[in-house]
């Protein structure tokens, strides 16, 4: 592309619900750096509030939509990405600006190799902007994803600015704070402590943005764009010349190499071994210190955890087994991480847990005040418990007097195996011996005698709520059902993170319920359908996927159903779009059931796919004048009776029914015909 020309994402690929943006340099001493950003803006060309700029700070949007992923060295240089959900931007944003920043005085004359390349979903290099001579700016604004007609395009800009990071965020009416105090604090802080860099005074470009901002806002609007009308131009030709950036991986070779093992009773050492553990406390030091180091070794890794936590991108050091005082017994928390960013300072207790072990909220209260007292950001607690939204693990005071506030954070062990999964099988970390160490950490986090397993236990409540069902005693407003649907919601949220690891994609749950809904009437009102028609249902949505996969445990017959809609195509005939379906299911399991769906009817034709093969056409409706609107597969599996993750669990039969379900169906079928359809499906959930 060229410098003011714009393309729109549907016409290069119909695989663009989901982006990544990476920004590229290179630099001739080897040390040139810059920090990427976005900036969410409405019809007015700025942003909504100060929550729509993403930055080191504030990398991660809370609905999914915006995610800086971090650093990846290159060949030649180094490259930031951005992963972006474009069916999950608010409505009320129109334009998603990308830019990058220098600070220590440094400008963007001094790099080479100025770049902005945007891939697809599936990894698919779609376009490549260069930028040349970027002169003496501290910011520019590489490029801007906008909204024409209900699809994205992509504008390529160039524009830069003398003021920096602090000029360019104030334009967009971003609140900057600028405290000559929290300067010298921070610089203060730095000298007694390990930082090696000094925070600059002077040039407004050095200025790092902070959490906290005052409540006065500059009003400087950016230059008004040209018209969009104008042609658009063509992508490059020479396909092959542009870099693949979301592909740039090592990962293990599907067939492993054969074993020099003399038999196979022998095991293969491994860098963190399991065999010794025998207490919680030896389990939980050791998980602790496993996942601490390795997270220091792969930065991208250690990155993918904290970035959540809104930690900055930077030199990341972690320790345990370090004493801190606390009245009079000092506290040792199971680890400490501490990032450094141009001079300041992040830092993050972290209390873990094992097994089904729960969390003290004494400890962690213990470690909310220490961290409050000596200036630290967050406490990071861990175990195999799930957290939920309104529905905090533990209950800590916060004493909202202080001028500083601690945020206290949740980290699943699933989720830690969820991110080294994704880049270990689908992203890379950039060099074998770092995909060996998150091997090896994956290895560790799996094996049984870890007790880093993940939610495993449906809790108390679970056999008496099955017995209830089952003798039809249980009653609405029974606190046993509400924990079940506690538990049950803490199960899918797993099942997603296990299965977005092993296709490398977004696998999120959805929920029809209102925007704001309060989570705990909404679990009072599953609670109560649980209790009337003694079924436990969830939707998730799957990247890709031609539909929600609808999962549904009835405890009355112990059956799990798992299913999927596909919408009936727009143009074509029904016997034409029966035998189509019957074709894609070729490989498909013989008791699968399709059921045809019907405009103003319960359901239609149905049958299962052993049935069906020979006789597409029984999927009509005998009045042909009958409109078909889609058709539903299903398959059903018998239910685990126990509570837990065992063979005969129920645990292991939900995870199972829906690895299943997702290898032997969903893969076999076409996806979604276009992204407005898919954005306007998932509007509606």
């Amino acid at each position: 592309m060229t410098k003011g020309s714009n393309l729109s994402l549907t016409a290069l690929s119909e695989n663009v619900g989901s982006a990544i943006i990476s920004l590229g340099w290179s630099s001739p001493t080897g040390e040139g750096d810059a920090d990427v950003s976005v900036l969410l803006l409405d019809a007015d060309g700025k942003v909504r509030s100060d929550a729509d700029f993403y930055f080191y700070n504030n990398p991660v949007a809370a609905d999914g939509s915006v995610q800086l992923l971090g650093k990846e060295p290159t060949g030649d240089g180094s490259e930031d990405r951005i992963s972006f959900d474009l069916t999950a931007v608010p409505a009320d944003v129109e334009r998603i600006v990308v830019a990058a920043s220098r600070y220590e005085g440094a400008r963007f004359g001094e790099l080479d190799d100025l770049k902005v390349t945007l891939a697809d979903a599936g990894g698919e290099s779609l376009l490549r902007f260069v930028i040349e001579d970027a002169g003496e700016v501290s910011a520019i604004i590489f490029g801007e994803l906008y909204r024409r007609a209900e699809e994205w395009k992509f504008r390529a800009v160039g524009q830069g600015y003398e003021s920096g990071l602090a000029g360019l965020a104030t334009d967009f009416g971003v609140d900057i704070e600028d405290d000559e105090a929290e300067t010298a604090e921070a610089e203060t802080e730095a000298q007694a402590g390990t930082a090696s860099k000094t925070a600059v005074e002077e040039d407004p470009a050095t200025v790092i943005v902070p959490e906290a901002r005052p409540t006065a806002t500059l009003q400087a609007v950016p230059a008004p764009r040209g018209p969009v009308e104008a042609e658009e131009e063509a992508a490059p030709k020479k396909r092959a010349a542009r870099p693949r950036t979301a592909k740039k991986k090592v990962t293990p070779p599907r067939a492993p190499a054969k074993s020099l093992a003399e038999n196979e009773s022998w095991r293969q050492a491994r860098l963190f071994p399991v065999s010794a553990l025998k207490s919680d406390r030896d389990r939980e030091t050791r998980a602790t210190s496993v996942l601490l180091s390795v997270m220091t070794q792969v930065p991208r890794f250690g990155r993918r955890v904290t970035a959540p936590f809104g930690a900055p991108s930077g030199r990341m050091e972690t320790f345990t087994e370090v004493s801190l005082p606390h009245g009079d017994t000092p506290r040792r928390p199971d680890g400490v991480i501490r990032v450094e960013r141009a001079g300041k300072l992040w830092t993050a207790l972290v209390e873990t847990k094992t097994n089904g072990n729960p969390l003290r909220s004494d400890q962690v209260q213990a470690y909310m005040d220490i961290a409050a007292r000596r200036g630290y950001e967050a406490v990071i607690t861990l175990s195999n418990d799930v957290a939920l939204e309104g529905s905090p693990l533990v209950d800590v005071k916060i004493d909202r007097r202080r001028k500083h506030q601690v945020a206290l954070w949740h980290l699943s062990w699933a989720e830690v195996a969820h991110q080294a999964q994704m880049l270990i099988r689908h992203e890379g970390v950039g060099n074998a011996a770092r995909t060996w160490l998150l091997q090896d950490l994956l290895h560790y986090l799996q094996h049984e005698n870890s007790g880093c397993h993940g939610f495993q236990n449906m809790g108390a409540a679970w056999v008496p709520v099955r017995n209830g069902i089952g003798d039809e005693t249980l009653c609405q407003g029974d606190p046993h059902a509400l924990e079940v649907v506690e538990s049950w919601e803490r199960l899918i949220r797993q099942v997603c993170l296990r299965l977005g690891g092993e296709l490398g994609q977004k696998v999120l749950p959805a929920q029809r319920t209102r925007r704001g809904t309060d989570p705990g009437a909404r679990r009072a009102r599953l609670a109560d359908q649980l209790c009337l028609e003694g079924r436990l249902q969830a939707e998730l949505r799957v990247e890709g996927a031609p539909g929600l996969l609808t999962l549904s445990a009835d405890l009355r017959t112990a059956k799990l159903r798992t299913s999927v809609e596909i919408p009936a195509p727009e143009q074509g005939y029904p016997l034409t779009w029966a035998k189509r379906l019957v074709r894609q299911l070729a490989e498909a399991p013989a008791d699968l059931h399709v059921e045809t769906l019907v405009e103003g009817e319960a359901g239609g034709p149905r049958g299962t796919l052993e049935r069906l093969r020979p006789e597409p056409a029984d999927l009509l409706p005998k009045d042909g004048s009958t409109q078909i609107t889609g058709f539903r597969l299903s398959l059903f599996k018998g239910m685990g009776s126990g509570r837990g993750s065992a063979e005969s669990g129920f645990i292991r039969s939900v995870d199972d029914a829906v690895q299943r379900f997702y290898s032997s169906v969903v893969v076999h079928l076409d996806a979604p015909a276009s992204g407005r359809a898919a954005a306007r499906e998932r509007a509606s959930v």
